[in-house]
């Protein structure tokens, strides 16, 4: 088959590796051949790692004992069928809320007790770390709206989201904007601004209006897998900073985000 044959699916296929060794060889050639779409593809590669390192972990946890009650033995397989589910219900934010959080951010009593708002919070930062890994390592479309756009970006995120945005500026932190893109949340739009350094290492800012509590919090961590999130509620918003990079130095980036969105503009 000619290596212009090449489609859109079989480059997937190819990244999940379920293509013949036969058609391994000739897409590898193509790719040679094509350094842009081999970028493309080394992109689809980087975020199946991101998340299956995210997602993984949840396979080896135990079991909900509610959920063995009735058989009093349940089967190894039953156990991975279960995790599986768990995890389906996790990409909809149904129930999973608390997973990533870190032993660095210990549950206290009373936020458990709180209920809603807490764990609004807790679902606000798996689902900005969930976007984060789905976007961040893409190599030609990262954003909808670049950083060369900025005005038409501001404005469109603003009037789907209801209320003004605006992505805040990190320069002097060494990250300067790549753009932006509009999200669906669990009620509504959410937004997301990308970041990248000198180094490619980028960071996401997720900005929701959903918080029907309206209880501000405090900076709170948590570990999503490889992404680090520090996350806050204010009023109706609700921020989340994403990165891979070590939590000190999020923290001073989240810190810089705080201070100018507390700002007028």
């Amino acid at each position: 088959m000619s290596q212009a044959l090449v489609t859109e699916s079989e480059l997937h296929a190819y990244v999940d590796g379920l293509v013949s060794e036969t058609r391994r060889v000739e897409i590898e050639a193509y790719l040679a051949a094509h350094p842009h779409e081999a970028g493309r593809v080394a992109a689809y590669e980087a975020q199946n790692s991101a998340l299956r390192a995210l997602y993984d972990p949840v396979l080896e946890e135990l079991v909900p004992s509610r959920l063995t009650a009735t058989p009093r033995t349940t089967s190894w397989h039953l156990q991975r069928y279960a995790a599986g589910l768990v995890i389906a219900l996790a990409s909809g934010a149904a129930g999973w809320f608390l997973h990533g959080v870190g032993d660095e951010d210990a549950v206290p009593a009373r936020a458990l007790r709180a209920g809603g708002a807490f764990q609004q919070a807790a679902s606000l930062a798996h689902q900005a770390a969930i976007a984060h890994v789905v976007y961040s390592p893409d190599a030609r479309h990262p954003v909808e709206v670049g950083a060369d756009q900025e005005a038409h970006l501001v404005t469109w995120l603003s009037k789907r989201l209801g209320t003004p945005v605006r992505p805040p500026k990190l320069g002097k932190l060494g990250y300067d904007l790549i753009g932006g893109r509009l999200l669906p949340g669990q009620s509504g739009p959410v937004a997301q601004f990308m970041y990248q350094d000198r180094g490619q290492q980028r960071l996401t800012l997720y900005v929701s209006t959903e918080q029907s509590h309206n209880k501000d919090t405090s900076f709170r961590f948590s570990e999503q897998g490889p992404v680090n999130v520090f996350y806050w509620i204010d009023g109706k918003f609700g921020y989340a900073l994403s990165g891979t990079i070590d939590k000190a130095t999020l923290a001073n980036v989240a810190a810089a985000v705080y201070e100018q969105l507390d700002k007028p503009p």
